[in-house]
């Protein structure tokens, strides 16, 4: 079987590179075992323009937010299916100074940070003190209805493997790589943490750190808003359902969900909620974030037919679809990957 690019994972980065590849009209192939503790399955989907406690925007994201909804109202409009939800972010202030934070940012920029006009609003809901700003717009993108969705349309088009990636059976040419009874021009991990062990990728400076999350359910919460204080509170697809996360640990034994986690989480839900809710499930993964924060996109340096979409941490949801395209323009000549996240800028440490 001959193919234009094989693509190893069907996680965000791989789900969006083989969309954009299917609408240039490129053969490929999807090698994928399903793994359900992978980041892009434990990942909540929200797209938020603000990062940090200083109130700061997002990497690109005057760039990237509007090519992502662009990309996922485009895939709604193919499945017939809605992918993306708008929901702003009401941000309960942890203190004081947090407060001023946010005063102080909105006076310098109020592109995304809104103040919210009735502080008691959701004083039915929630406990909070030092009352709350808005940030909008926001966005939340159901992933697994997605990656499902797109899934289906792989097997239907013979383009999906469902069997783990065997890296010993890949012999590399630098015209071409073959996997078993695949030849293809070029290969493109979209493996996430995987892509640690990889012999062409592992000299990259990736940053792995754990998160996670639990599924509760709580009947009498609002659902018109993502809410923030310290973690956040997303509505899910299912009624009466919200993700609440997630954390970062960068030092961690295994992939597995924590007893910390879960009884540090339940303890502050019950603090902040004025209603009684169930843990329905508790969720782990480990990130594949990168040390200066930027994806890793593009070719290896010395082995023109490997390539990398991979190393989007936390901000998956808004960075994968504009990379994804990026790197499937880049490939049929069309333009150029920006140079924060080529992968040639480590073009030293790849060739060591």
């Amino acid at each position: 079987m001959n193919v234009d690019v094989l693509i190893v994972g069907q996680g965000i980065c791989g789900t969006l590179l083989s969309w954009f590849l299917y609408k240039q009209n490129k053969s490929f192939i999807v090698i994928d075992h399903a793994a359900e503790n992978s980041s892009s399955k434990v990942a909540a989907g929200i797209i938020n323009p603000i990062t940090g406690r200083r109130y700061v925007y997002t990497w690109m994201i005057e760039e990237v937010m509007p090519f992502a909804l662009e990309t996922y109202q485009n895939l709604g409009a193919h499945f017939n299916k809605q992918y993306i939800i708008p929901k702003s972010i009401i941000d309960f202030f942890p203190s004081a100074q947090m407060l001023d934070a946010f005063a102080t940012r909105l006076t310098e920029n109020d592109t995304f940070l809104h103040s919210f006009p009735d502080q008691n609003r959701f004083n039915q809901f929630f406990n909070y003190d030092f009352g709350c700003g808005e940030i909008r717009p926001a966005y939340i993108v159901n992933f697994p209805l997605l990656m499902a969705e797109w899934r289906k349309h792989l097997i239907n088009t013979q383009c999906l493997k469902a069997e783990e990636f065997i890296l010993n059976d890949l012999v590399v040419d630098k015209e071409q790589v073959r996997y078993r009874d695949i030849t293809a021009q070029k290969i493109i991990m979209c493996d996430g943490i995987a892509s640690l062990q990889n012999p062409w990728f592992q000299n990259l400076p990736f940053a792995p750190n754990k998160g996670e999350a639990l599924i509760i359910e709580c009947k009498e919460l609002t659902r018109e808003h993502i809410f923030k204080k310290g973690t956040m509170l997303v509505p899910l697809p299912e009624q009466h359902h919200y993700w609440v996360g997630s954390n970062y640990q960068w030092e961690f034994e295994n992939d597995q969900p924590s007893e910390r986690f879960y009884q540090q989480t339940v303890a502050h839900l019950k603090a902040w909620l004025k209603f009684p809710f169930e843990v329905l499930s508790h969720k782990a993964a480990i990130r594949p974030a990168t040390l200066e924060r930027r994806p890793f996109v593009g070719f290896h340096p010395q082995f023109p037919s490997i390539g990398i979409l991979n190393g989007m941490g936390t901000k998956g949801s808004s960075l994968a679809p504009y990379f994804a395209h990026q790197l499937v323009q880049h490939l049929t000549g069309l333009s150029t990957i920006a140079a924060e996240a080529d992968v040639q800028r480590f073009s030293r440490l790849l060739s060591k």
